[in-house]
C-alpha cells in the first residue's frame, strides 16, 4: 500500500465521520417536518386530497417546499448518500400528492361530462346563439321558398339522404316512412344509420372548417337548416307535422343540438382567426382550439344518443304520444346538462 493511497483512505474516513455527526444533526432538526409530510402524503395518495383538513391541505405545499429546500441543502454540503435519497424519494411523491391526479377514471369521466362540458359550451354562447340562428333561419328560409314552389325542395335536400321522400312521393308514403312500414320500411334502419354518420360528419366539418375563418362554417350551419326546413315544410303541407314532430323530436334533440355546438365550436376558432385581439393570429388560434377542444368530444356521446334512438327506438315505437313523451323527456335532460350542470362548482370556485 503507497503512502498516497492511505492518505486518500484517511481522507475519506476523516470526512465520513465528519459527515455522519452533521447528518444526525441536520436529521434531528428536520425530521419532524419530513414525518408530518410522510403522513400527510401517504394519506393524499390513498384517499384523494378531500380526504385532508383544511389545515392539512394549506400544510401540504409549505411542508413540501420545506423538503426541497432540505433536499437542496442536503446535496449542497454532501451529506450521507442514504438520507438525500431518502429526501429526494420523499420529494417525488409529494409531489404527486400536491400536483398529480389521484381521481379515478370514473370520477375524472363525470366531472368532464358534467362540469367541465357544460361550463365551456356556456362560454361559447356568443356563438351558441349565432350557431342556432344560422339553422334556423336556414329552415326560416326553406319554409318560404316551398310555400311559394315545392320544387325548391330538390335543391335542399340530397336525393340520396331524401330515400324517396319528396314532393312527388304520395302522402301514404310519406306516412309510412315515418312509422317503419310501408314501401319505405325496410330502408329505414340503412337511413337511420346514414343520418347518424352524415351529421356527425357535418359536426366535425363545421369544427374542421373554423380554421378558414367560420364562414363555411356558417354556411354548413345555414344548409342543414335549410334541408331541415325541407323537410318540415314537405310532411305539414301534407297534413302530417304532429307525426314528423313525434318522429323527429326524440333523435332530433341530441342530433341537431350537437350540430348546433359543434358550430358554435367552429364559428369560435373562426372569430379568433378574424379577432384575435392584442395576441398572434397562431397564438390566438392555438388556444381558442384548446377551448373548444372538450366541447367537440363532449358531443359525441350526443351523437350516439342520436344514433340509437333512431335506430332502435324509433324503429320499435309508433305510438305518438309515447315518442313526444320522449323528446320531451330528451329537452329536458338536454337543456338542464347544458345551462344547468356544473354551476355549483363554478359558484365555489
Amino acid at each position: 500500500m503507497t503512502p498516497q493511497s492511505t492518505a486518500h483512505e484517511t481522507t475519506a474516513v476523516t470526512r465520513q465521520n465528519t459527515n455522519h455527526p452533521r447528518s444526525v444533526a441536520f436529521r434531528k432538526a428536520r425530521e419532524g417536518q419530513w414525518s408530518q409530510l410522510d403522513k400527510l402524503v401517504e394519506k393524499a395518495l390513498k384517499q384523494g386530497l378531500r380526504s385532508l383538513s383544511a389545515s392539512e391541505l394549506h400544510g401540504l405545499p409549505v411542508l413540501y417546499r420545506a423538503v426541497l429546500s432540505s433536499l437542496s441543502v442536503a446535496r449542497k454540503t454532501a451529506l450521507d448518500r442514504a438520507l438525500v435519497d431518502y429526501l429526494d424519494a420523499l420529494a417525488g411523491r409529494a409531489f404527486l400528492a400536491v400536483y398529480g391526479s389521484r381521481r379515478s377514471t370514473r370520477g375524472a369521466l363525470r366531472r368532464a361530462l358534467f362540469t367541465e362540458f357544460p361550463r365551456r359550451v356556456r362560454a361559447l354562447w356568443p356563438e351558441l346563439a349565432l350557431s342556432a340562428g344560422l339553422v334556423a333561419l336556414g329552415a326560416f328560409v326553406a319554409i318560404a321558398l316551398m310555400k311559394i314552389e315545392p320544387g325548391w325542395y330538390d335543391a335542399f335536400v340530397d336525393p340520396a339522404l331524401s330515400a324517396g321522400r319528396d314532393p312527388q312521393a304520395s302522402t301514404e308514403t310519406l306516412r309510412a316512412a315515418l312509422y317503419g312500414g310501408g314501401e319505405m320500411g325496410e330502408g329505414l334502419g340503412f337511413f337511420a344509420s346514414f343520418l347518424f354518420t352524415h351529421n356527425l360528419g357535418i359536426g366535425l366539418m363545421c369544427v374542421a372548417l373554423g380554421f378558414a375563418g367560420g364562414i363555411p362554417t356558417a354556411l354548413l350551419l345555414f344548409q342543414n337548416g335549410l334541408m331541415l326546413g325541407a323537410f318540415l315544410e314537405l310532411y305539414a303541407e301534407r297534413g302530417l307535422s304532429y307525426e314528423l314532430g313525434g318522429w323527429l323530436l326524440p333523435h332530433g334533440v341530441p342530433e341537431i343540438g350537437a350540430v348546433i355546438i359543434c358550430g358554435a365550436a367552429g364559428l369560435h376558432l373562426g372569430r379568433a382567426l378574424f379577432l384575435p385581439g392584442r395576441k398572434r393570429v397562431r397564438l390566438a388560434l392555438s388556444e381558442a382550439g384548446r377551448r373548444i377542444s372538450m366541447v367537440v368530444v363532449g358531443t359525441i356521446p350526443l351523437f350516439g344518443i342520436a344514433g340509437l334512438v333512431e335506430g332502435i327506438f324509433r324503429q320499435s315505437v309508433t305510438h305518438d304520444p309515447t315518442r313526444y313523451a320522449l323528446g320531451v323527456f330528451n329537452l329536458v335532460w338536454f337543456f338542464a346538462w347544458l345551462f344547468l350542470a356544473g354551476r355549483g362548482s363554478e359558484a365555489r370556485a
